[in-house]
């Protein structure tokens, strides 16, 4: 317990530094751009995140369990991680293009698309690199650097808008300053991927791609279920609604980072765990306890809804409120599938997290054509609100099934789930004794 302590400490100086850059940004935007403008943001970033995850072929994932389980060498392993991540990031690039192309119709400027696709190679680098932190259990080493787009991100968007008066373009470049950075510092401490042979390793590339392939599966489905919304509020609404739903979400999503908090750590000791019963039970207990402080700063969101929106965003999104206060219990529920989905993942079975998330996806495809053209981003967060609802449900099924741990004892609190609030509670009153 004290070693995951030390980790959970590091992770969350990471996740903290996180929220507070990405929700500076997010301010920036609203501050400084119109909601429309806002909108045409989102429908920017929209295409290239999914193929962040598509593209990367659930590479990290696979990465972590390889290196985890020490199935093959490292050298191996970051040898043919380099070779899929060269040819991944063309094709993610000329397909997100062409997608842009045919299924965008409010990009005022191509310079804008060809800006947003470029992030793509960079960020597929870091997230294949960060799979080899967590598979050798490096979780300090990762977060050190973690932080680091957020930040760079925040910097450049207030000196590019405010400053230079870039708008929208200051934005994106924003955006892509962000994954640079943490290329160029993977490269300055030598943690980056490097081709140490040009002939493929067939064995290494076939095995992590038929396991990688499964994770991006479940990966794009899960995340189609976060996206697909900005996708349709694009094509059945407007700029507006769009620029509104963003900025009411982007408050709210914030919520998985408590979670996510501990996802890293769950996932990156799941791959080496040997007794997966006995971590699983563990996963449980942080389970109901990420449902506590995600209840507790949402019911706190709902209640001052208003005045945050005010604060953060201006009257210019005031609008923004319904979204957010229709997303909170939604994103509530969701906590189940952020928090258990990592140790299914670590032990190589996505393919949970895909059977748990087809269904909602599905629900989610036809609220969203039904709702949106009648209440606009409003319509978009109760399309939403239904899919995480049931996805939650749909997985703490499948996942009490495929550990055998009963439901009622994953969700049934115990008293000894709150044996690390006393531990940290008891070191930080002995530390301000002495």
């Amino acid at each position: 317990m004290a070693s995951f302590l030390s980790d959970l400490v590091r992770v969350g100086f990471s996740k903290v530094n996180i929220i507070i850059f990405g929700v500076g940004t997010s301010i920036a935007t609203a501050r400084l751009l119109t909601p429309d403008q806002n909108g045409i943001i989102a429908t920017l970033l929209v295409y290239p995140s999914l193929f962040m995850v598509l593209g990367s072929m659930g590479i990290r994932q696979s990465t972590t369990y390889f290196v985890g389980k020490e199935i093959f060498s490292l050298d191996r392993i970051r040898n043919a991680v380099t070779q899929i991540w060269l040819i991944t990031s063309v094709i993610s690039m000329v397909v997100c293009f062409f997608l842009f192309y045919f299924l965008s119709k409010n990009i005022p400027d191509y310079t804008l698309v060809f800006v947003s696709i470029s992030c793509i190679p960079f960020s597929l680098h870091n997230t294949y690199c960060s799979g080899i932190f967590l598979g050798k259990n490096e979780i300090k080493e990762f977060n050190k650097i973690n932080w680091i787009p957020n930040f760079i991100t925040f910097l450049a968007t207030v000196l590019l808008i405010y400053f230079f008066n870039l708008e929208i373009l200051g934005a994106m470049l924003a955006y892509l300053l962000g994954h640079l950075s943490i290329f160029i510092a993977l490269i300055l401490k030598r943690d980056n991927l490097h081709l140490k042979s040009l002939s493929f390793d067939a064995e290494v590339i076939k095995k992590m791609l038929s396991l990688g392939l499964v994770y991006a599966i479940a990966l794009l489905i899960v995340n189609l279920n976060y996206k697909i919304d900005v996708v349709l509020l694009e094509n059945l609404s407007t700029s507006y609604e769009l620029g509104i739903y963003s900025k009411g979400a982007s408050i709210v999503q914030y919520l998985w980072q408590i979670p996510l908090l501990f996802s890293s750590i769950i996932f990156a000791r799941s791959a080496v765990s040997k007794d997966g019963l006995a971590f699983s039970r563990k996963v449980a207990q942080l389970l109901r306890l990420s449902l506590i402080m995600v209840s507790f700063v949402a019911i706190v969101l709902m209640l001052l809804s208003k005045p945050v929106i005010l604060l953060l965003f201006g009257e210019a999104f005031l609008d923004s409120v319904p979204v957010m206060q229709i997303l909170l219990p939604g994103v509530v529920l969701l906590t189940v599938f952020k928090v258990m989905n990592m140790d299914l993942a670590g032990k190589g079975k996505p393919w949970i997290a895909m059977k748990s998330m087809v269904v909602p996806l599905l629900i989610n495809l036809g609220c969203n054509f039904y709702f949106i053209p009648l209440y606009g981003s409003k319509g978009a967060a109760l399309s939403s609100l239904i899919s995480y609802s049931s996805a939650s449900l749909f997985f703490l099924y499948f996942y009490s099934k495929e550990t055998g741990i009963p439901i009622r004892d994953i969700i049934r609190y115990k008293k000894t789930d709150f044996e690390p609030f006393k531990l940290i509670l008891h070191k930080i009153v002995h530390k301000l004794k002495r």
